[in-house]
């Protein structure tokens, strides 16, 4: 399992896409939505709405959870986030940098740490593998249920 961050040549490049392209369609800047970007573009790894205000609180720029829900989806609708569903009903989202690897989701059932992870082979495999006739792949998620190390030890 190896833990994914961001390249550092990549860190604020999102952040000047996002806020170029919500101006860009006509969106008004404001707090909650630098709040917002400036969080997602921290994390190593997906996070719900609630996480997501959690973290402005803990940066001293707080965000309520209507205006992040909302920030949230608009730039899901921009396609800079991508919003991950790991089955618990929790949507959960994460900043899409253009040429960045993509990396999946260890999700521990014990404690329900989430961890991202890449696996070239994985990707290759997953590239390969041609859908049925009248279906077209347009995107894919790997969601890998395990115990993580720490539940391990308690059994």
């Amino acid at each position: 399992m190896s833990t994914v961050t961001r390249p550092p040549a990549l860190r604020g490049d999102w952040a000047r896409l996002a806020h170029a392209t919500l101006s860009d369609v006509g969106h008004r800047s404001g707090a909650a939505r630098a709040s917002v970007i400036v969080v997602l573009e921290a994390a190593p790894c997906c996070l719900s709405a609630q996480e997501v205000v959690e973290r402005a609180h803990e940066r001293a720029h707080p965000v309520g959870v209507a205006s992040s829900y909302r920030v949230l989806e608009r730039l899901h609708s921009l396609e800079l986030v991508r919003r991950i569903d790991l089955g618990d009903g929790v949507a959960r989202y994460e900043a899409v940098n253009p040429g960045e690897h993509r990396h999946h989701h260890l999700v521990c059932i014990e404690c329900g740490r989430i961890e991202p992870f890449e696996d070239a082979r994985l990707e290759r495999a997953l590239h390969a593998t041609t859908p049925p006739p009248g279906f077209s792949l347009i995107d894919h998620e790997v969601v890998m249920r395990v115990r993580c190390a720490v539940c391990g030890r308690d059994r």
